[in-house]
């Protein structure tokens, strides 16, 4: 259950200082009123501890009352399961939170916070109601296999580095992370119960059933992966400094979580998988226990984890589009209806972000689908193609909600820019009409390496060619860089600045150049 604890009588002894396994973790609620512009910066704080000791209260500056602890979930004496070097912690873990509305002057401030009677302290940023936001949006934090980083002669956490120092020259209001912040394919090799499962084709183990212990296993496989990539100093350190908004994609769950076939989705080792990855993505990403939906939620029912929030005239929404994913569809016909009235919740607002960890504005692949569904078995390649919004299964919902957005646009006046990651590159495409203009910015991967060879200059030349849609709707990558190109194969990440006119600068930082690519949204 997850809820406070009240009526607590302190011991007159000194306090042992919490164990912090994980953490802390800033989640944004977002700021109150009509456009996120209330004096209220509202944040949840959580820690993956060891023991089953409470924790102290949290101590906020600005914050008037001590922060009394949120128990979120416990785990017991599970096995040491993970990536290699970084097992499972054996003993209890508990996942606490910690949620406090920091006050807001009209310029930047800031809130030193840490646990009562502990010398350790963090300092959070807290954005004035008098300045245009400063968000960062990242994907992609991790690999299927790291030794691949190394191999392409890269420093796995070099433009996390970046953006930290980014972050304390001119803090950051918001992070946005766009989805696979971390990657969990490696545990078909690390857990023990799966290496069966592994050894068999992969339409041979829908009839496999896993030991069990398998149970155990993965939720141990899940804690380990998030302290292999969260516990690195640069992504610690912008975690705990930077509210934060999560929304996940495959590699959190497995690489092509939804676009595999119903029979194999189903089957009682995937099923347990999806939900060790469900919950420990609800916990360490949300921040939500079981039993108290986070305020940002919009879905008006489980299980997806949609969110939204406002900051300074500047909407966020992030559907969720891998809780309801199928073979044959990104979201479930409920969402699907849902989200004009989740839009109209920010008609007030001068832009809207949209999420979308796949892009939702990006070249077609539906002939290379297609020749592959005509290979006998199923190919490498194939959810690859499957999970993005143009495969040939999700067209008619693409083009739904390319229509919900676009008559969103014209009918409220809100500017309305897509950010997505998933596909390893830099780009920026646009659906232009008559009266209407979405934007789309990708970026990614903030540690994954980007593509090579053959495969991106053929997605080269068809992102040169523009696309004639429907309703007079015109489709273009637009250019990235002097020589031409549309598609930026290197490392990267976007910050997007509120200029005081009310324009937005979205900055790409693209590895190995020293000047940010950017573009101007009016």
């Amino acid at each position: 259950m997850s809820k406070p604890i009240a009526n607590r009588k302190r011991s007159r002894h000194a306090v042992v200082p919490p164990t912090i396994l994980l953490g802390p973790l800033a989640r944004a609620r977002g700021a109150q009123g009509a456009t996120g512009s209330g004096q209220r910066w509202r944040v949840s704080v959580c820690f993956l501890l060891a023991g089953d000791a409470e924790p102290p209260d949290l101590r906020v500056d600005g914050v008037t009352l001590a922060v009394p602890p949120r128990f979120l979930h416990e785990w017991k004496d599970l096995p040491p399961v993970g990536p290699v070097g970084v097992p499972c912690p054996p003993g209890v873990l508990r996942m606490w939170r910690y949620d406090f509305a920091v006050p807001r002057g009209l310029q930047d401030g800031r809130a030193v916070y840490g646990f009562q009677d502990d010398e350790r302290r963090w300092t959070l940023s807290v954005p004035g109601t008098a300045i245009p936001p400063r968000i960062a949006f990242v994907s992609c934090g991790g690999c299927e296999d790291e030794a691949q980083i190394e191999a392409a002669g890269l420093k796995r956490n070099a433009l996390w580095a970046r953006l930290l120092g980014r972050h304390r020259a001119q803090p950051l209001h918001l992070m946005l992370m766009g989805g696979d912040q971390v990657y969990a394919d490696e545990l078909w090799q690390r857990v023990p119960a799966l290496r069966q499962l592994s050894e068999a084709k992969m339409m041979k183990r829908t009839g496999l059933t896993a030991g069990p212990e398998l149970e155990a296993q993965l939720e141990a496989w899940y804690i380990a992966t998030y302290l292999h990539a969260w516990n690195q100093a640069e992504p610690a350190a912008l975690q705990a400094g930077v509210a934060s908004m999560c929304m996940w994609d495959d590699h959190d769950i497995i690489d092509g979580w939804g676009s595999h076939p119903p029979e194999l989705l189903d089957s009682p080792a995937y099923q347990a998988i999806y939900a060790a990855a469900r919950r420990a993505f609800r916990l360490f990403q949300v921040g939500m226990g079981d039993d108290d939906p986070a305020d940002t939620l919009v879905a008006s029912a489980p299980p997806g984890f949609s969110q939204g929030m406002m900051l300074n005239g500047i909407g966020i929404l992030a559907p969720d589009l891998r809780s309801e994913r199928t073979h044959t569809s990104v979201l479930s016909p409920a969402s699907l209806s849902e989200m004009p009235e989740w839009l109209e919740r920010f008609a007030t607002c001068r832009h809207l972000l949209l999420m979308s960890s796949v892009p939702l504005i990006f070249p077609g692949f539906g002939l290379a689908e297609r020749l592959l569904n005509m290979l006998p078995g199923r190919q490498t390649m194939e959810d690859d193609l499957r999970d993005q919004w143009r495969s040939p299964v999700h067209l008619e919902q693409w083009r739904t909600v390319l229509r919900i957005l676009a008559d969103f646009a014209r009918r409220s006046g809100v500017r309305i820019t897509i950010l997505s990651g998933e596909v390893h590159l830099a780009a920026h495409g646009t659906v232009s009409g008559p009266g209407t203009l979405l934007r789309q910015l990708v970026s990614s991967g903030i540690v994954h390496p980007p593509p090579h060879g053959v495969g991106v200059q053929m997605m080269e030349l068809r992102a040169a060619k523009r696309e004639e849609l429907w309703d007079r709707l015109s489709l273009s990558m637009e250019v990235m860089d002097e020589n031409g190109r549309r598609l930026l194969a290197q490392r990267n990440y976007l910050t997007i600045n509120g200029q005081d006119e009310g324009d937005l600068l979205a900055e790409w930082h693209i590895e190995g150049r020293d000047e940010p690519w950017t573009i101007t949204i009016r």
